[in-house]
């Protein structure tokens, strides 16, 4: 269905693109017709007033006059001699040639650009005197010349529309498939974790079981958590004023036991007891989670994982460092998009997700900072205050 409608609104935007082409050629055609048509029309006034001049007292002026008159609201043009200097000119602001004395000249010069070649009269009486007609475009020229430039913009914008409507429209059915997983999958898990609980009390009742129910609880506490953070996806979360300093600190010491002895994890508040943001705090966990848990495989076994937690007036910073092997250049673009993922294992969902939760439900920011191959890697989470 999806794919249907890229490619009907794809084969709009190619109609538009091709009638917009067509356009453009025909416009040129009737631009140079109407150049041709106000060049003749320029001639034949320049004949009309030669004829004028030249003719005896009692020749008919009806025609010429006509061709005069005709043109006194059309195509500007400016008369000069043989030197360029102007003598007069026609279809021109008036008032701006009279305070401006630079007006003409700089019209003249755009006449010239626009007509290397003048219309050109001589005195039959004395042949060194030659007047010439340089003219400029008539307003319907000017239209027609920036008519295919006003189409081509209205065009543009709506090809931009239709590929940001594309773009919504994929989006929107990425976040409904993401929101409709999410509950599905909470839904699922709802009942083997109730059924689970009950079978726990029901060991709390043995006292040789008593051991062994307190671990099955955690493990079904935990469950319960993965559960009500797959519930809050597509629904909007609470946020609530937490500590961060305390939130990291729980989700590093879960990972710490998690993990070989090999890897020191640490946590860096830089004397700071408390440090408070709006978060949903079983959301935030999992991000901090996914990063703690994206370091640990970087590391294979070994090395270091800190936590760096620092604040200004309006923002937290939380910086996950690891002395992994690190993110190749090319891959750094790539590491938050859904389904990329480098381990041999994994949807490679976890990154994606958690930019989702940070972005979309906490308006913060995540990012990769930094990264070495061979050296390590630094996540940083945004959260405004």
């Amino acid at each position: 269905m999806f794919r249907q409608v890229l490619s009907w609104k794809t084969v709009l935007a190619l109609i538009a693109i091709a009638i917009v082409i067509s356009t453009i050629f025909y416009t040129r055609y009737l631009a140079n017709k109407i150049a041709k048509e106000e060049r003749q029309k320029v001639e034949e006034w320049v004949e009309a007033g030669r004829f004028l001049f030249t003719s005896p007292p009692d020749a008919d002026t009806r025609l010429p006059l006509k061709i005069i008159r005709d043109n006194e609201n059309d195509v500007p043009v400016i008369e000069t001699n043989e030197r360029d200097s102007i003598i007069s000119f026609i279809n021109l602001d008036s008032a701006k040639a009279e305070t401006n004395k630079s007006y003409l000249e700089k019209r003249l010069r755009q006449f010239k650009s626009l007509h290397e070649k003048p219309i050109e009269w001589t005195d039959p009486k004395d042949p060194s005197k030659i007047n010439r007609y340089y003219y400029g475009e008539s307003r319907l020229l000017k239209e027609v010349r920036y008519y295919p430039i006003v189409q081509l913009c209205i065009v543009a914008l709506f090809i931009a529309i239709t590929i940001f409507s594309i773009r919504s429209s994929y989006r929107s059915v990425q976040n409904q498939v993401w929101a409709g997983m999410a509950k599905e999958t909470a839904h699922q898990l709802g009942t083997p974790v109730s059924s689970l609980e009950g079978w726990v009390e029901m060991l709390k009742e043995k006292s040789e079981s008593q051991q062994i129910a307190h671990e099955l609880e955690k493990d079904v506490d935990r469950l319960r958590l993965i559960s009500d953070r797959f519930g809050k996806i597509g629904s909007t979360p609470q946020l609530e004023e937490v500590d961060i300093i305390n939130q990291v600190n729980i989700m590093v010491d879960y990972m710490r036991k998690r993990a070989t002895g090999k890897i020191n994890f640490s946590v860096n508040s830089h004397g700071k007891q408390a440090i408070t943001a709006l978060v949903s705090a079983p959301l935030f966990d999992w991000v901090i989670e996914n990063l703690l848990k994206n370091s640990l495989d970087a590391m294979e076994g070994k090395g270091s994982i800190t936590a760096d937690i620092t604040e200004d007036n309006k923002k937290v910073f939380i910086d996950i460092t690891d002395t992994g092997k690190g993110i190749s250049r090319q891959n750094i673009p790539l590491v938050f998009k859904p389904g990329f993922t480098t381990k041999k294992r994994g949807w490679g969902l976890g990154l994606s997700l958690s930019k989702r939760i940070i972005q979309q439900y906490h308006r913060g920011e995540i990012f990769v900072k930094h990264s070495d191959p061979g050296k390590g890697t630094t996540f940083r989470i945004v959260l405004k205050k």
